[in-house]
């Protein structure tokens, strides 16, 4: 790539901004947000009524953090299949493509460098790298892709718990709610991630493994349960309930362990 083709690419830069809490933006998300010429977050109204107070959330980390004027561009996010579909990664890649076109919309429409405003980190759980590798491979929009690292709710979990993570010399299982019962079988120290249906209360045995867990970590109205599974799952049911009819969305993450 020639010097005259490098600075003819615009800067995309993948900001993590930690779980919500504006004193959780490190110095260097910071730093970029500051020297870029818009932000770009998507909206996911469209898909999930009730979540327009995501975006209200960013514009306080914003407001907290970009000293001058900002300017912020809500991408709609492309509804995608949520009725576990036969192929769940073409769908996914589907999705990833359709967003990846809006993305590069809000890019062709406004001039000068951009940052994405990523919830948690861009590298656990986000779609972000993805679909800027994918404007990146089209070209429409010659792009210079940087990912800035955000702290993760996996992270705040542990903090909130006072917990470390593995056991000592031991792994542990970063999964889903919709592998958890498959990897169960062969771990015994697993993080859980976008589990929608509380995927650990169909355990075999759920008197078998102690629990952590973390609703809206990072927010106001954040939410803690910590026992044995079997003795805390009505605990867990109730406060995520709550969480979500208060907000009309809730995000939690919780970490298993074999008693």
């Amino acid at each position: 790539m020639s010097e005259s083709e490098r600075s003819a690419r615009r800067r995309l830069a993948l900001v993590g901004l930690g779980p919500g809490d504006p004193e959780l933006v490190t110095a260097q998300a910071a730093r970029v947000l500051n020297e870029v010429d818009f932000l770009l977050v998507a909206d996911k109204t469209g898909d999930h009524p009730g979540t327009a107070d995501l975006v209200v959330m960013r514009e306080a980390i914003c407001d907290r953090h970009v000293t001058g004027e900002w300017h912020l561009v809500a991408v709609p996010d492309p509804e995608r299949d949520r009725d576990d579909p036969a192929d769940y990664a073409g769908a996914v890649r589907d999705w990833h493509e359709a967003r990846a076109e809006a993305w590069e919309r809000a890019l062709l429409e406004h001039d000068g460098d951009a940052a994405v405003l990523v919830w948690g980190d861009p590298a656990l759980y986000d779609s972000a790298i993805r679909l800027a590798e994918r404007i990146e491979a089209r070209g429409v929009v010659p792009v210079e892709v940087e990912v800035v690292p955000g702290l993760s709710s996996v992270q705040l979990l542990a903090a909130r718990h006072r917990l470390v993570l593995n056991t000592i010399g031991g792994p542990i299982t970063i999964t889903t709610g919709r592998r958890l019962l498959q990897d169960a079988d062969h771990g015994d120290n697993l993080v859980v991630m976008l589990d929608g249906g509380l995927a650990c209360l169909r355990l075999p045995d759920p008197s078998a493994w102690r629990v952590w867990w973390g609703a809206n970590l990072g927010s106001s109205d954040e939410q803690l349960v910590a026992g044995r599974l079997d003795e805390v799952a009505g605990d867990i049911q109730a406060r995520r309930t709550a969480a979500k009819q208060a907000r009309g969305w809730v995000m939690d993450t919780y970490l298993l362990r074999r008693a």
